[in-house]
């Protein structure tokens, strides 16, 4: 099978390249060539930017394939440039939105692919709605052979994810962790979560490509495991080898000191969900997934111990996080010399 990712060396996708790579499909990336990390030996590489049509149309020449994926695709712009691109180039073209286009407020607590889109709070969201609904167009009206994959917080080795980190420096929350510091946790900790190792992931996006019978359809692919937020941290502290400091904080509260968290959290992490994954695992028989965050969490950590040059630590979130706990605990001192004179 013949595929083509534009991108294909980040989070989620490097390990989907690397799956696909093993599994012998003829897989060429097509990048800037930015990124230190080299693909499989298999693997082929075409250097260009996709923001460039010309070089793109030039690069590609006249190769079409059975399966093309856009990991960087945000915006409806890019949306018409792919069209522009690879219309009559490949038979599927698969788009990568986001899980946290799923309705906010939520519904209800189980996420079906049938769950409305529509989140007022994060602006990222709403963009992935938007190229959603200008592919089902292109399908509709002129037979664009679009599938969707709605990723939800996935990591792999070189990202820890938890409710509140720094996704650029995600070292940060356990640096703070071992030093002894305080690591917030939006609510009261007991919303429940579902975070994926991209392993996982790759074994059920893997089995989309080229799949005729998904043309028209959206996916999520998630693990099946549940966890509060509080679990998710004291797992991480426990694979640091330390124990979790947690300080509770409302979300509205963090939101309204850093407006910045406001689509991360109300738009999407600081509410329970859990998806249903009946139907990947209709589409992709067998798919399962089987890294358990406590094994997959453990692996994150050894890779960054490995190399203290991987350990880099957002400077800025440090201080707005200290910010915001002081103040956090600063009110609630005030309130309980109140309610206890």
């Amino acid at each position: 099978m013949k595929v083509l990712f534009i991108g294909g060396t980040g989070n989620i996708s490097t390990a989907v390249t690397e799956l696909a790579a093993a599994r012998g499909f003829d897989l060429t990336l097509l990048r800037r060539g930015q990124r230190a990390a080299d693909p499989p030996a298999n693997v082929r590489t075409i250097t260009a930017d996709i923001h460039d049509e010309a070089a793109v149309t030039q690069a590609l020449g006249n190769q079409t394939f059975d399966a093309i994926v856009d990991w960087i695709a945000f915006t409806t712009a890019d949306i018409d440039r792919d069209i522009r691109l690879f219309r009559g180039r490949t038979n599927q073209f698969i788009f990568i939105s986001s899980a946290s286009a799923y309705q906010k407020p939520v519904g209800h607590y189980l996420i079906t692919e049938s769950t409305p889109l529509a989140n007022p709070f994060w602006q990222y969201s709403r963009d992935k709605i938007a190229c959603e609904e200008r592919l089902m167009k292109a399908w509709r009206e002129e037979d664009f052979p679009i599938t969707i994959v709605r990723p939800s917080l996935t990591y792999g080795d070189t990202q820890i994810v938890l409710a509140v980190n720094s996704w650029q420096n995600s070292w940060t929350a356990v640096d703070r962790m071992r030093r002894g510091k305080k690591l917030i946790v939006p609510g009261d900790g007991s919303s429940l979560w579902v975070v994926t190792h991209n392993s996982d992931f790759a074994r059920g996006f893997v089995g989309l490509l080229g799949h005729r019978q998904a043309i028209g359809h959206a996916f999520h692919i998630t693990s099946d495991e549940v966890m509060t937020w509080d679990q998710y941290t004291r797992i991480t502290a426990q694979a640091a080898g330390v124990e979790a400091q947690i300080v509770h904080i409302p979300s509205d509260f963090i939101s309204a000191c850093i407006p910045d968290e406001l689509g991360s959290l109300t738009g999407d992490k600081a509410v329970s969900v859990v998806f249903d994954n009946s139907k990947i695992k209709r589409f992709v028989p067998g798919y399962c997934a089987n890294v358990p965050f406590a094994v997959g969490i453990e692996r994150t950590i050894a890779w960054f111990d490995a190399d203290p040059r991987r350990k880099l630590i957002d400077d800025h979130a440090n201080a707005a996080w200290d910010k915001i706990i002081a103040a956090y605990e600063s009110g609630l001192d005030t309130a309980l010399r109140s309610f206890r004179p």
